[in-house]
C-alpha cells in the first residue's frame, strides 16, 4: 500500500488495472519517450493524483507492463514441457498446442508483446532466459526419448525463439496468419525440415 495510501477495493483495481491497459496502448502505438502521463489520465478519466497513487513514475508503469509480460511468458514457456510416456503420435500434437498458445497470448496480449518482446530494455534478457527455459525443457524431452540424442538443444532453443521473435513481428502482430497456423508452419519445419520426401 505504501505511505502514499491507495483506493481500496475493486474501484481501486479496477482504475489501477485501466491505467495499465491504457499506458500498454500508448507505449506500444507511440514509444517510451513520446507517451505522456497525461495523455494517460486523459484517457483514463483520472486525474494525475489518481494515476500517482498507483504509479511513482512513467518508468514505474512501463516497467511494471514489462515485468507482467515476463511473467505470462515465463509461465507459457514453462507449461510447454512434454510430459513424459507421451505416445509418438501425440508429440506433433503437443508442439502445436503448446506453439498456439503462445502466439495466442501474443496476438490476445499485441501491446504488451511489443513492449516486453521488443521496446524495453530487456527485451534481450527477457530472450535469453526463455531460449534457456526452452532448452532445458528440450534437453529433459530429449532423455525421454522424443526427440535425436545428436541434435545440440541450444541451438534449437536458439533458433526458436529467433523464430519465435520474428515471425511476430512480423507476421503475427500484422493479423497476416493466425496463431494456430503459424505454429502449424513451424512445427513442419522443425520436425520434418525442407527437403522433399
Amino acid at each position: 500500500m505504501g505511505a502514499r495510501g491507495r483506493k481500496k477495493g475493486a474501484d481501486g483495481e479496477k482504475s489501477r488495472n485501466l491505467l495499465l491497459h491504457i499506458a500498454a496502448e500508448e507505449f506500444s502505438k507511440n514509444g517510451y519517450h513520446e507517451t505522456k502521463i497525461s495523455t494517460i489520465v486523459k484517457r483514463a478519466n483520472v486525474t494525475q493524483p489518481t494515476f500517482y497513487l498507483y504509479f511513482q513514475s512513467k518508468e514505474a508503469i512501463f516497467q511494471e507492463l514489462v515485468d507482467i509480460f515476463r511473467e505470462q511468458l515465463v509461465a507459457y514457456v514453462q507449461q510447454s514441457l512434454l510430459e513424459t510416456g507421451l505416445e509418438k503420435g501425440s508429440i506433433e500434437k503437443e508442439i502445436k498446442q503448446s506453439l498456439m498458445n503462445l502466439f495466442s497470448f501474443f496476438k490476445e496480449q499485441a501491446d504488451l508483446t511489443r513492449i516486453g518482446f521488443y521496446m524495453a530494455k530487456e527485451s534481450s534478457e527477457i530472450k535469453s532466459q526463455i531460449a534457456t527455459q526452452i532448452e532445458q525443457n528440450l534437453r529433459k524431452e530429449q532423455q525421454d526419448g522424443y526427440f535425436r540424442i545428436d541434435v545440440d538443444m541450444q541451438t534449437v532453443a536458439d533458433s526458436l525463439v529467433g523464430i519465435i521473435e520474428r515471425l511476430t513481428e512480423t507476421k503475427l502482430l500484422q493479423n497476416l496468419i493466425e496463431p494456430e497456423d503459424l505454429a502449424n508452419e513451424i512445427v513442419r519445419l522443425l520436425l520434418y525440415g525442407m527437403i522433399a520426401n
